[in-house]
């Protein structure tokens, strides 16, 4: 149900930004605006940043095989930190490429009231994508605050869609602002300083999100309350003696995996040993949804606790 609106929120998303980014272009080479190529550009790039989000989100749905026995839910992690790249190397860098040039050699902006329409067009459909977005976001962080829920967060297509939608109402402002103070002060330079600026806003964007997907992709470890979890309900179990270690790493948004290194009590015998271990491992599994794969070893006292 989660994976389905996040698709519908990707979709809504999608298709504003490609209608929007026709509109901004058009309105650009109309009336010469800086801010307005930049925030063309904007577009086209989230545009393209949503196709490859569900191409990942469809590339992660993939059954485990031969050469991926874990699958490939990695595969949305990658592509999700592909667009924090293209977010950076391409909307912030052409963004801020074109305001240095145009304060540079900046021009006046003819026919400003189609920038106004254009961009209010634009912040009424980017508005009902941030919408949809954050009231997805709303749903499944639950009591956690934003901050945290992002950095806990474990599906990037949470909140890399919401991170785009609110760049973009940011940028739709600073270009409204860049125009009307352009055309008001009649320093032509504004224009171009707003595309700069929006360009520092997809930069600083991009950054938060690479560091975010950077570790979801590198392999990061499940949240601390599944982790404490585990390890209470294998300490419940009167035969164990020890949790040595609790090893885990998320290889997609609802795929963990499990390595626990446990010492038994004295006195199982090999088949009570692996009844033991099955007990263990269907519990996790119940309590514990996201949990694909658990590994036991039955090791000795002592070794690291984590």
């Amino acid at each position: 149900m989660a994976a389905s609106s996040g698709k519908i929120v990707i979709l809504a998303a999608l298709a504003g930004n490609a209608l929007i980014a026709v509109t901004k272009f058009i309105a650009a080479s109309i009336t010469g605006s800086s801010a307005m190529l930049s925030e063309g550009v904007h577009s086209v790039i989230d545009t393209g940043n949503q196709i490859l989000l569900l191409h990942g989100m469809g590339r992660a749905d993939r059954e485990a095989d031969e050469s991926h026995p874990f699958g490939y839910g990695k595969e949305l992690y990658f592509w999700s930190f592909v667009v924090a790249i293209l977010i950076f190397g391409l909307g912030a860098g052409i963004s801020i490429y074109e305001g240095i040039k145009h304060m540079q050699d900046p021009v006046a902006i003819s026919s400003p009231t189609i920038n106004y329409l254009v961009l209010g067009f634009a912040l009424v459909f980017e508005g009902i994508a941030w919408f949809m977005a954050m009231r997805h976001f709303n749903r499944v962080r639950g009591g956690m605050g934003a901050i945290e829920a992002v950095q806990r967060g474990k599906d990037p297509t949470l909140f890399v869609v919401l991170f785009e939608d609110s760049a973009a109402m940011l940028g739709l402002l600073v270009a409204f602002a860049g125009v009307y103070l352009s055309r008001a002060t009649g320093w032509l330079w504004l224009d171009g300083a707003a595309s700069v600026v929006i360009g520092l806003i997809l930069a600083g964007t991009a950054a938060w999100l690479a560091y975010e997907t950077k570790g979801l992709l590198i392999g990061e470890r499940a949240s601390r309350p599944v982790i404490r979890g585990i390890r209470r309900l294998v300490n419940a179990n009167p035969h164990v003696r020890q949790v040595n270690e609790v090893l885990t790493m998320h290889m997609g948004p609802e795929f963990v995996l499990v390595n626990i290194s446990v010492a038994f009590r004295e006195g199982l015998d090999a088949g009570d040993l692996s009844e033991e271990v099955q007990e263990i491992t269907r519990r996790i599994r119940r309590d514990f949804p996201e949990v694909k794969r658990v590994f036991i070893e039955a090791e000795p006292r002592g070794g690291f606790r984590r």
